[in-house]
């Protein structure tokens, strides 16, 4: 199936405008935002690349409670403002969790911003005064 190319799609909108179909219009002008304001959020989100929750090998994890994680993809936490810490070594999986998690927040019309606790506090610590500590405190906690 080929993609429709922006003149392809003014096109149409004009010709649904000469046949009076005001509600396609909408629906389609109400799609493109949709879709605008998702890709905003997963640009600003800085996932970057990341293995899907479906795709994860649950098996080899002997001590990690699949139960409570799908228990947070559900983001319920987020009703409550509860926070999510996961601890572990190195490569058993917490980042791909998080991440699934932000990519799932995002698609429900959430703001996420993803970050390692390390590069939070390097970030927190290059700041250079209280003014410009408490503007990046003010970004972290709103996003």
């Amino acid at each position: 199936m080929n993609a429709i190319t922006a003149p392809q799609v003014e096109q149409l909108k004009k010709r649904a405008k000469a046949l009076k179909l005001y509600g396609l219009i909408n629906q389609w002008e109400e799609t493109q935002r949709h879709y605008r304001s998702l890709e905003r959020r997963l640009s600003s989100a800085k996932l970057g690349r990341f293995k899907m929750l479906a795709d994860f090998d649950w098996d080899w994890l002997k001590t990690c409670d699949r139960g409570a994680i799908e228990d947070l993809m559900t983001l319920e936490f987020l009703k409550d403002a509860s926070n999510a810490i996961f601890v572990g070594p190195n490569g058993v999986g917490k980042t791909t969790v998080a991440k699934n998690i932000a990519h799932t927040a995002i698609l429900k019309g959430k703001k996420v911003l993803f970050t390692t606790a390390a590069k939070m506090l390097n970030e927190l610590a290059a700041c250079d005064g209280d003014m410009a500590l408490q503007r990046r405190l003010r970004l972290l906690q709103h996003t």
